[in-house]
């Protein structure tokens, strides 16, 4: 076993871990069907901003719209993170984007290579999807409860099925070395809680700037699947709470949720 493919020990994360609180606890699995499941269920039970979970393997790891995250096990990085953020519902859908940019970040200073961030929750390389963001909580009374913030970023996995092997890539695929998984994730985890805090002063409305700087879809033709219809559109821009807003037949359209197409001429 290469020492990149070492298992991600609660010991090991902690002893170089400069943040405070995102990953001071820490549950680690071999297998799971999901880190958001078992990271739902401890914020259920009063779990304290910054628990950790992570696993080697996902049995039924999740993507956005009800789909499956496939990861090889051992070979990339997937865990969620328990926040209890102060702010209403209202802005709940910018935490994505916070979360893209404080990754998109990790990875520019880690390989040297350029991230691009997808609305709403993609991360792509060289136009390939590298990594994944889901963010899913439980409000209360207008009140924010928590925020489960789940990442699959593909990281030394250098095989994916045919049907992905067009649309995905890896850190290793794109830089030709593989990486030390816990030195990777207490980098992410130091900024994830940087941006956090910085973010959370402004109610995370500071956030746009910095996602729109690592974006190339504005002004880009776009199909967008969303409740089981398919819209064409150029996007024109991004709502101040996060939505995305989507140009058709000189109607505007706001959109908080899809899966988005960027169409290719």
């Amino acid at each position: 076993m290469s020492p990149t493919s070492t298992p991600i020990t609660s010991a090991d994360l902690k002893k170089g871990l400069e943040a405070k609180r995102f990953g001071a606890k820490v549950y680690t699995f071999e297998t799971i069907d999901s880190t958001n499941n078992c990271a739902r269920a401890l914020a259920g039970c009063w779990a304290t901003e910054g628990t950790l979970v992570i696993a080697e393997h996902q049995t039924a790891g999740k993507g956005r719209l009800g789909r499956q995250w496939l990861a090889n096990p051992g070979e990339n990085l997937t865990f969620s993170l328990v926040l209890r953020p102060t702010i209403g519902p209202e802005v709940v859908n910018l935490l994505p984007l916070y979360a893209a940019v404080a990754l998109a970040e990790t990875i520019e200073q880690t390989c040297g290579t350029k991230v691009e961030c997808k609305w709403p929750n993609d991360l792509l390389i060289g136009g390939k999807k590298a990594a994944g963001i889901l963010l899913e909580g439980s409000v209360t009374n207008d009140a924010v409860d928590f925020v489960v913030l789940g990442v699959g970023l593909n990281v030394n996995q250098t095989s994916f099925p045919p049907e992905f092997q067009d649309r995905a890539t890896s850190l290793r695929l794109h830089t030709g070395r593989e990486f030390d998984r816990t030195e990777l994730l207490q980098t992410m985890l130091l900024s994830l809680e940087k941006r956090y805090d910085g973010w959370m002063k402004n109610r995370f409305r500071d956030v746009l700037p910095s996602w729109l700087a690592k974006t190339s879809m504005i002004n880009k033709e776009v199909t967008v699947a969303v409740d089981g219809s398919t819209l064409t559109g150029t996007v024109s821009g991004v709502t101040p709470d996060g939505a995305l807003i989507l140009q058709a037949n000189g109607t505007e359209t706001i959109l908080f949720a899809g899966d988005v197409t960027i169409v290719d001429h």
